[in-house]
């Protein structure tokens, strides 16, 4: 217990300079385009543009003081978990329920940083919600832990309608699988690799693992167009998969595809650079055929317990019942 407590307090101090470190080299890197941009301008201005950049004294301290205020800000940022809501329309629900909601939450990090705080917020949050599906998309885990059971409990306090349904992310894998899923199973969830159910005759739910077991064969690739055509079309048809990538022989087998591991960036400017991996990078984007993906920006935060213009979420889906949708 105590080299837990002293792995966890180092764990700590290391990321929040980690994230400081990567604040100010993003905002120092900014400085010097803008130094370089009016050496490249003055000659052609034909004009002395050297009042216009600040002695390095002034630039050093200035970029220090204010990657301390972002870091802070950002401290506060990854403790406030905004509610998003997102409603879709649709026919292929009993039309007598009128409405199902499900809650899903992503990229959790449950380990050194993210403990019994962070976990008593998020079920807060999803007990108010009081959900009738449960969805977690990945990176439920994020290392290995002692106290894993007392965590897990906190998680499987929920109580949900139709159950909890939940897929690997590439940090179950780093985790350990073994150690992850055990996590997962004792939190409540049924997990999902590679495979489909109807849920209660209600809707179809399906789920891939990520694609980092794949190299050292703790997951198979799944043909996710084969797997969707088990399953019966006039149920709406949920997608579970961590990264946000779209399978072009599954659009039109899925209603939804739910994800997340891009935390959208987590701490700006890596907003800008997670893009170019990941088009579908946060939010609801439609494809064709009528299916629909919808990226989470995380519950949690990876690394530096900071986050910067991208808040975490837990997100509230309601299928609402609407003829001919």
């Amino acid at each position: 217990a105590d080299h837990e407590l002293s792995a966890r307090m180092l764990a700590y101090v290391g990321y929040v300079w980690m994230g400081l470190l990567v604040i100010f080299i993003s905002i120092a890197f900014a400085t010097d385009l803008y130094r370089l941009l009016i050496h490249i301008t003055a000659p052609l201005a034909k004009k002395d543009l050297t009042a216009f950049i600040p002695a390095p004294r002034i630039t050093f301290y200035a970029t220090f003081i204010l990657s301390l205020l972002i870091c802070f800000y950002g401290y506060f940022e990854a403790k406030n978990i905004k509610a998003e809501r997102l409603t879709i329309k649709t026919n292929k629900i009993p039309k007598e329920m009128g409405q199902l909601k499900i809650v899903q939450i992503s990229d959790v990090h449950v380990g050194l940083i993210v403990r019994e705080k962070r976990i008593n917020k998020i079920v807060e949050i999803i007990k108010r919600e009081k959900p009738d599906i449960l969805i977690s998309t990945g990176d439920l885990v994020d290392g290995m832990m002692a106290d894993v059971d007392g965590l897990s409990s906190l998680i499987s306090s929920i109580e949900t309608v139709y159950g909890k349904y939940a897929v690997t992310g590439n940090h179950e894998f780093y985790a350990g699988l073994g150690h992850a899923l055990d996590f997962t199973k004792k939190a409540g969830f049924v997990v999902l690799r590679g495979a489909g159910a109807t849920v209660s005759g209600i809707l179809n739910i399906a789920g891939v693992d990520d694609s980092a077991g794949i190299p050292s064969g703790q997951s198979k690739i799944v043909d996710e167009g084969e797997l969707l055509s088990t399953l019966p079309r006039d149920k709406f048809t949920l997608l579970l998969k961590h990264r946000p990538e779209v399978d072009e022989k599954a659009i039109g087998l899925f209603d939804l595809q739910l994800s997340g591991h891009t935390h959208n960036g987590q701490i700006f400017p890596f907003t800008l650079l997670v893009k170019f991996s990941y088009e579908k990078l946060a939010g609801l984007y439609l494809l064709e055929k009528g299916s629909k993906i919808y990226t989470s920006r995380g519950t949690g935060t990876w690394g530096p317990p900071i986050r910067f213009l991208s808040p975490p979420e837990v997100t509230i889906i309601t299928l609402v019942y609407e003829e001919g949708k």
